[in-house]
């Protein structure tokens, strides 16, 4: 499987607006990183960049301003008193050499989630789980693995059975890192719980990857992780499954106020890895 780096690319003078006309615009190596962390996500906010470069959250704000001028970011605002939302454009991914599609347009039904996930990435980065070899996210793995010719290097959890047009069925964590003594380790951020059936079954498909040596589920409800250790038990896979409670703040939704932050409040990646009698 390819190496991940959490450098980001080295970019090309962007072009392209909203508008469909090109025009050359300079953009600096923090304009870089910030587009390289926005294409690793749905969508970002304000607060998250502020975090990620260390400055204050209306800095980071007037820089998102300024790539959405250019085109690089796309700028919307769906909640009447949330934060606004930036995705990357096809421009802004251009600008920087990714390879990564653009994102979907903003799900009101998942935004959330895919808030949490971006601050999950942040809390990673932070080091607050340890020191890592690389910080991997959904949406690489999804496009890596459309490209992935061999499926034994793919980055989805295989789940048995086939889906629709007789591909693999896959499951993909919301994040993966790997620690420097190699060791992978997926995050599920489980705001609500899933069908038994449904969480039992990528629970086997986790225990059958020989890939990954742990599965840490983020939750904010006690009744979420105690749903998920009764299946755990049930299955006998208790040693891979670690379930840790987190606070989220309430500004990713729309009756809160514009900052969250996600906190683990132990850290996750301390991993031994699996003994396996095969």
């Amino acid at each position: 499987m390819e190496p991940v780096s959490s450098r980001p690319p080295r970019a090309r003078a962007g072009s392209g607006s909203g508008s469909g006309s090109e025009r050359t615009v300079q953009i600096t190596d923090t304009d870089r990183a910030v587009l390289a962390f926005a294409a690793e996500h749905r969508f970002i906010i304000a607060a998250q960049i502020a975090a990620l470069l260390g400055v204050s959250e209306r800095t980071a704000g007037e820089r998102l301003r300024r790539l959405s001028d250019a085109g690089h970011l796309r700028r919307h605002k769906e909640l009447h008193r949330g934060p606004r939302w930036h995705q990357i454009t096809r421009a802004g991914l251009r600008a920087i050499d990714s390879d990564l599609p653009a994102p979907r347009g903003f799900d009101l039904a998942t935004h959330r989630h895919d808030t949490g996930l971006a601050w999950l990435m942040l809390t990673a980065r932070a080091g607050r789980f340890g020191a890592l070899a690389g910080v991997i996210s959904e949406r690489r793995m999804r496009s890596y693995d459309g490209r992935a010719a061999d499926r034994s290097e793919r980055f989805g959890v295989r789940l048995g059975g086939v889906g629709p047009g007789g591909r693999d069925r896959l499951h993909y964590p919301d994040l993966v890192i790997v620690t420097q003594t190699g060791h992978r380790v997926a995050f599920e951020l489980e705001l609500s719980t899933k069908e038994v059936q449904r969480r039992e079954r990528i629970l086997a498909g986790y225990a059958a990857d020989r890939r990954i040596d742990a599965v840490v589920y983020l939750v904010e409800s006690p009744w979420v992780g105690r749903a998920i250790e009764r299946s755990a038990r049930r299955m006998s896979i208790s040693d891979l499954v670690r379930v840790q409670r987190v606070s989220m703040a309430s500004g990713v939704s729309a009756d809160g106020p514009a900052r969250a932050r996600i906190a683990a409040r132990q850290r996750a990646a301390h991993v031994t890895k699996r003994e396996r009698d095969r």
